[in-house]
């Protein structure tokens, strides 16, 4: 039976109605205009209005990542749809699920370089999962739908649909609802081989110091994700670990988890890493600042990795059994299998082993000292935590050493609060993640904490923000420059500061007043508490200009191509590497 005559354009929009879409984040131009017109004669969709290309992926990453649904972004041809190549690498690189529909100019003018015109589909297959050039209105709905299965299927990414103008502007009664599509070749792989959940329990149970280490997948799999992996964890009394993109999948109050691993990790989860003799890999793709130096990367461990993603297998590290599959399916399954199977660990070598783990975290090596009127940065990020532990609270981050200090001194307790930029380490992702994150939680808190570098690559959304009068707070750790660039220029360059002073910012709380905004500024660290309850109380969005000292470097810290027993705890620090009478290495 043949469905109403559309234009291209309405049946975008009612694909998007069709598969639950609530919101969109977009940009205006001639080529999407069409659709522009079919979103003013309808209610369903709300249109938030960025104000750059960029901008929208990022605050549709960040609506994604805290709700676990599909962000949705909607672009012109030309600039509009190049803007937002950053935001689909970076979604790419963090498996975020978007779907970014661009404009692109009439068929009959492809390839002629017309008035914004770009080879969109071109440019972004190697930073989207897959893209489309829609030809034929006929295929519009077909690829409307499919777009979005392969957004949130298997390992989830962004797609991108590129729509000609005169396909939006073109008639057809070809719509079809998104139970009528069947992806005919996507099927990826969410249940483990059984045999292969059977060597994986016999490999823990014969593990004598085994190690959790687990990723964004876990956070993918949805909340059952976490909470699989929290029992599993709590039943084994096994140490767990995360990674940047993995915070908040185990709770960080536990005295299981032994914090994040990587470049910037904790003492004691570098080393149990380095030493442990079995690796449970869950959701996490061995990315470089992880795993340091290749062929030193926890080198006498036995290793499971555990991905839906059948690529990431054995593309950094090789493993001993790699087991393809949804994270939260193969923890039930593992944890179904060890029940079944009565298995049990070596208690007296798990003991010993604790007993280790304790000795390193003894060290305390997030330690620091504050003294005086002078705000440490890790000072000012940890009364932040505690002032807003317990409320309903999201953060996202910019990129640099605010972000470190922050996925350092705040304890996730939940998945999807930590929304940040880990594989592809986008300044200027945070303030757009941010507002992307408020609109999906209205009546929560929700934080950027940003360095005064990283903020201005995309400050265009505070005006985005008072428009719509999200209640984001920007919590700039302001040191005044490039924190990250001068910590490495001191380490690795011989303190040769080449252009990464800041030696123009403007004054944050009169910019955040001309966009009719609250704007706070503390230098002292006696008034800190305060001024951070002045702004979690203000209903309204805050800019808060937090002045830290301006030579703190972020510790520990693995230096580029050293392995995890080399890390330095602080500036003074030198590698040492001695060895116990079981073979681990104690630094």
């Amino acid at each position: 039976m043949a469905s109403e005559q559309m234009n291209g354009a309405e049946m975008v929009i009612k694909s998007l109605v069709d598969q639950g879409v609530e919101v969109i984040f977009g940009y205006p131009g001639g080529a999407v205009l069409p659709i522009y017109d079919a979103l003013f004669q309808q209610n369903n969709i709300e249109h938030i209005l960025v104000r750059q290309e960029g901008g929208a992926v990022h605050a549709a990453e960040g609506y994604a990542r805290s709700t676990g649904k599909i962000g949705v972004v909607l672009v012109t041809s030309g600039p509009g749809a190049t803007n937002a190549v950053t935001g689909l690498t970076d979604a790419l690189m963090d498996s975020i699920p978007i779907v970014c529909l661009t404009g692109q100019v009439p068929t009959h003018l492809i390839g002629n370089d017309a008035f914004q015109e770009a080879d969109t589909t071109g440019i972004t297959r190697p930073c989207t999962k897959h893209n489309y050039l829609v030809k034929d209105i006929q295929d519009l709905p077909r690829i409307m739908h499919e777009a979005f299965y392969v957004a949130q299927t298997g390992r989830p990414g962004p797609v991108v649909i590129d729509l000609p103008k005169d396909i939006l502007q073109g008639k057809s009664d070809c719509y079809i609802p998104p139970e009528d599509v069947k992806h005919r070749s996507y099927k990826p792989q969410i249940d483990a081989e059984p045999s292969k959940i059977e060597q994986a329990v016999k490999l823990i149970a014969a593990a004598k110091r085994p190690v959790f280490y687990t990723g964004g997948g876990v956070i993918n799999a949805g909340d059952r994700g976490s909470e699989l992996l929290t029992r599993f964890v709590r039943k084994l009394g096994v140490p767990c670990t995360n990674t940047l993109m993995g915070l908040g999948s185990y709770p960080a109050s536990d005295p299981q988890f032994i914090g994040m691993l990587g470049m910037h990790g904790t003492y004691e989860a570098n080393l149990a890493m380095y030493n442990c003799d079995l690796m449970v890999n869950i959701g996490a793709r061995f990315d470089d600042r992880v795993t340091g130096r290749l062929d030193e990367f926890s080198p006498n461990s036995t290793k499971i990795h555990v991905d839906i993603d059948p690529s990431s297998i054995n593309k950094n590290v090789m493993v001993d059994l790699p087991i393809i599959g949804d994270a939260a399916r193969v923890l039930e399954a593992m944890m179904t299998a060890w029940d079944e199977g009565g298995y049990q660990l070596d208690q007296k070598a798990l003991k010993s082993w604790w007993a280790q783990i304790e000795e390193w975290r003894a060290k305390d090596c997030l330690a620091y000292t504050q003294k005086g009127k002078l705000i440490k940065p890790q000072y000012a990020i940890q009364r932040l935590y505690e002032l807003t532990k317990d409320r309903d609270t999201y953060i996202t981050t910019e990129v640099g050493q605010h972000q470190m200090w922050a996925a350092q001194y705040f304890k996730f307790e939940k998945p999807k609060r930590w929304m940040t930029s880990g594989g592809l380490g986008t300044m200027g992702y945070g303030l757009p993640a941010a507002l992307g994150v408020q609109r999906a939680h209205r009546d929560s808190l929700v934080i950027d904490v940003a360095g005064e570098a990283s903020i201005l690559m995309n400050i265009q959304e505070l005006s985005c923000i008072a428009q719509y009068n999200l209640p984001v707070k920007v919590f700039i750790v302001n040191n005044q420059w490039m924190g990250m660039v001068r910590q490495w220029q001191e380490l690795l360059h011989g303190a040769r500061y080449s252009e990464s002073y800041s030696s123009s910012l403007p004054d944050f709380v009169k910019l955040a007043e001309s966009f009719g905004m609250v704007g706070i500024r503390c230098e002292d660290a006696a008034d800190l508490d305060d001024k951070i309850m002045e702004m979690i109380d203000t209903p309204r969005p805050v800019v808060f200009d937090c002045a830290v000292t301006q030579d703190e470097n972020v510790f520990p810290m693995i230096p580029s191509g050293a392995a995890h027993n080399e890390m330095l705890l602080g500036p003074d620090d030198k590698v040492q590497k001695p060895i116990s009478e079981e073979g681990m290495v104690l630094v």
